[in-house]
């Protein structure tokens, strides 16, 4: 391992965003409070102002206005080590779900969840990203999605939903007007929800479409750091969208998909989106508004849990809430709940870390108290990777709390 190749990197993304963080830092720990790994094992190795410091380190040592002073006194920063920098790989992804709730508390509204995504650049140019990560975003960039659902196999998949569920599952149709997006873990583990947004969407008479390609809403670049593969994935989609001249993307269940599209392409492909970007859930909240979406509530106290990138990094509060409000009858707010909610602790990547297993779960403890509670018997989703990291945690700890998907619940509820 070249260790100045990461610290290459991590200079050359401190351009004045991230300076002005590094150096607004203050380092008092008042975001530790706020991260639930910290929270969970009263480690202050886990405190999000740790995440950061080798790219402090480096910052300091060659491009903060005051270095060559600091040299010149014999008090250049140490630079950064080869070992040090292993050390951090832990937490940099076992650790960081990059949910962004620290920021929140910090005092200097230092954004550390996007100083965690530098630090994972520079991690992914040396070789320390978790092998799980690393072989998941090359598969997605090699095969389309990180589970290796090809574009001959989506059709397959789309084709047995098709029969299984009597919905018809619309592939590359000419000119529609939304393009429908979802995640691998739709398409392999939950497709009752693949066939469910189907369903709701051919119910309310909306044109759309998958597309073969550009279908993968995941996200796995953003996870490991490699930025060219965050590209990749947000092109195919723009690609396909344009190609179809559809007005509207939908991203699916999947909290950082929505995120990756909807925020981070614009970005990456140094353009504006010829069209418009929403989370299932705001689509459906906008239905609802519209009075097109009529649901017929069901009989029971459940809670639901905010997705940290639909959320806290993207803003989508109330349209969840609207939709529950009118799904169940006695719906019932987690404390704290909204932008300060705890994260599910599987984020970022973290769920699928065999190394961050353990961590993983004593975080899930926070959550379950959290619903706890609430009194109510279950806990509705709208996020797959949320879904899926507490169906693995429930497992685990043998909780018996039901685990509802929105969509499912509106399909199922929806009247005419």
């Amino acid at each position: 391992m070249t260790v100045q190749k990461a610290i290459d990197k991590f200079v050359e993304k401190t351009g004045a965003k991230v300076a002005s963080y590094l150096d607004a830092c203050v380092r008092c720990g008042l975001c530790a409070q706020a991260c639930q790994y910290h929270e969970a094992t009263g480690d202050p190795r886990h405190a999000p102002v740790m995440k950061f410091q080798p790219l402090q380190q480096a910052y300091q040592a060659s491009k903060d206005p005051l270095s060559p002073l600091w040299r010149m006194i014999g008090r250049a920063p140490k630079k950064v080590t080869e070992e040090e920098l292993s050390d951090w790989q832990d937490l940099i992804y076992d650790s960081c779900s990059m949910c962004g709730r620290c920021t929140l508390a910090c005092p200097m509204g230092i954004d550390i969840a996007s100083l965690v995504w530098v630090m994972r650049e520079g991690m992914s140019e040396v070789g320390l990203v978790p092998p799980e990560i690393t072989k998941m975003a090359h598969a997605a960039r090699d095969t389309g999605s990180p589970i290796g659902v090809t574009a001959k196999k989506l059709r397959k998949i789309l084709d047995d939903v098709e029969k299984k569920y009597d919905v018809k599952m619309h592939l590359d149709k000419p000119h529609a007007e939304v393009l429908l997006l979802d995640s691998s873990l739709d398409y392999e583990a939950y497709q009752p929800t693949l066939a469910a947004m189907a369903k709701i969407l051919d119910r309310l008479g909306i044109d759309w479409s998958f597309s073969s390609k550009g279908y993968e809403a995941s996200n796995l670049g953003l996870f490991s750091g490699e930025e060219s593969i965050a590209r990749t994935m947000v092109e195919r989609i723009t690609e396909a969208a344009e190609d179809m001249g559809a007005k509207t993307v939908l991203a699916p269940e999947c909290g950082h998909g929505y995120g990756s599209i909807r925020w981070e392409a614009p970005n990456l492909l140094g353009r504006e989106l010829p069209f418009e970007v929403l989370h299932i859930v705001e689509f459906l909240a906008r239905m609802h508004k519209e009075g097109r979406l009529k649901l017929k509530p069901e009989s029971r106290a459940l809670t639901y849990h905010d997705p940290c990138k639909l959320g806290r990094r993207g803003g989508v509060f109330e349209e969840p809430r609207e939709m529950m409000r009118d799904l169940v009858t006695d719906y019932r707010e987690m404390k704290p709940g909204g932008v300060t909610n705890w994260c599910c602790g599987g984020g970022g990547g973290v769920v699928v870390i065999e190394s961050a297993r353990k961590l993983q779960l004593e975080s899930f403890k926070i959550k379950m108290d959290q619903v706890e509670k609430t009194g109510a018997e279950g806990v509705v989703m709208s996020c797959a990777f949320c879904h899926m990291t507490f169906d693995k945690s429930s497992e685990h700890f043998k909780w018996d709390k039901k685990i509802e998907d929105m969509v499912q619940m509106v399909e199922r509820q929806m009247i005419d």
